[in-house]
């Protein structure tokens, strides 16, 4: 089974394009944290991963309207691809193809007129 799940806040505007074939493709970028306390000092620690993800067809036109900073619940699938680049080597691009986005904005508090 190839199950992501990331909780995280968009790095960047979605950027969205038209593949070969005319199917719509959206990219987005991800931050995820984690924190520890370090055992020695007792200190909270972080670690904030960036992750790559990919989305096609009706999801790819919702997720063109994400904006940075949203906070986000993903679900997909693992992907690794390579590609040979202008120097003639190989590169590899792992990226998460998702399949569900939620939503994880408050939305904002109304005004109470006194």
């Amino acid at each position: 089974m190839n199950n992501v799940t990331l909780i995280g806040y968009l790095g960047s505007d979605a950027e969205t394009r038209n593949t070969r074939n005319d199917s719509t493709l959206t990219t987005l970028s991800l931050a995820t944290q984690r924190t520890w306390k370090d055992r020695e000092s007792g200190e909270r620690q972080s670690q904030t991963t960036w992750h790559r993800l990919v989305v096609f067809g009706r999801l790819a036109e919702y997720a063109a309207t994400l904006t940075k900073g949203a906070h986000l619940h993903i679900t997909g699938e693992l992907n690794t691809r390579q590609y040979a680049a202008k120097d003639g080597t190989t590169k590899y691009v792992t990226e998460i193809r998702v399949q569900r986005i939620n939503r994880l904005d408050r939305s904002p508090k109304q005004e109470v007129a006194a």
